[in-house]
């Protein structure tokens, strides 16, 4: 099994990368939203404390990373292969459905990588000051990475390759805008909060921005409603998600 997982990891992790389409949704355009809200005063960020705008960003536009890799890119990409016959070929070898799903989620994460020190290097150029453990902002990364990852493909395997396209850019925009990565929930009505709150999304940027823009311990908040979405994402999609 482990070394099932290992080749198909590298497998995906090729693919992905080769995909232009996708690098442009996971590395450019979150790069290139950090740098336009950093610098141009497009939006009051009142959650800030008085500090700089780019404080505020780089959490949010990293969990935005996660998003954009784990989610959306991973979900479109899947749901083509299931359209196209390559999922139902891979059914058809020794390869379960949880490894699949671990290989996928391992070339999400190896991608990740690439985008985290991508967004590092340009928010320190804009000024980004970073505080907080480490390892922490891992976890949070991780938990995020597999929450995603299960609502991805979860979605991939049981909607037919049109529908996953546009639900998933749907949604992508969606949590842009109502899951505190560029706007703070403070500025949402007080009836919506509460909601949103709740979203995967929200839980990472929050934790990520308690962590590395205020120097907070474990957000044990924000930590467990993460790992209550990876448990439902995941489970459900080892239970759902359809080869053909």
């Amino acid at each position: 099994m482990a070394r099932m997982i290992a080749a198909q990891t590298a497998l995906e992790t090729r693919l992905l990368l080769r995909n232009g389409e996708q690098l442009l949704l996971t590395m450019v355009i979150p790069a290139l939203l950090l740098v336009l809200f950093a610098t141009v005063d497009i939006v009051d960020l009142p959650a800030t404390g008085g500090g700089r705008a780019v404080d505020f960003l780089a959490p949010g536009v990293l969990a935005l990373a996660v998003l954009s890799t784990a989610f959306t890119g991973q979900a479109i990409a899947t749901g083509f292969e299931r359209r196209y016959g390559v999922l139902k070929r891979l059914g058809a070898s020794p390869l379960p459905r949880r490894a699949l799903m671990a290989a996928k989620t391992g070339a999400v994460l190896v991608t990740e990588i690439l985008q985290i020190a991508l967004l590092t290097a340009v928010a320190l150029g804009l000024g980004w000051s970073p505080r907080g453990n480490p390892l922490t902002v891992l976890l949070l990364l991780a938990l995020g990475t597999a929450a995603f990852s299960g609502l991805g493909l979860l979605m991939a395997g049981t909607l037919r390759a049109e529908a996953t396209l546009a639900a998933a850019n749907l949604v992508f925009l969606l949590l842009l805008v109502g899951g505190g990565v560029v706007v703070p929930l403070e500025r949402f009505p007080e009836a919506a909060q509460p909601v949103l709150a709740l979203l995967p999304i929200t839980a990472l940027s929050d934790g990520l921005r308690a962590v590395l823009a205020h120097g907070s311990a474990v957000p044990w908040g924000d930590v467990g409603l993460l790992a209550g979405w990876a448990v439902l994402g995941l489970g459900a999609a080892a239970r759902f998600f359809r080869w053909e």
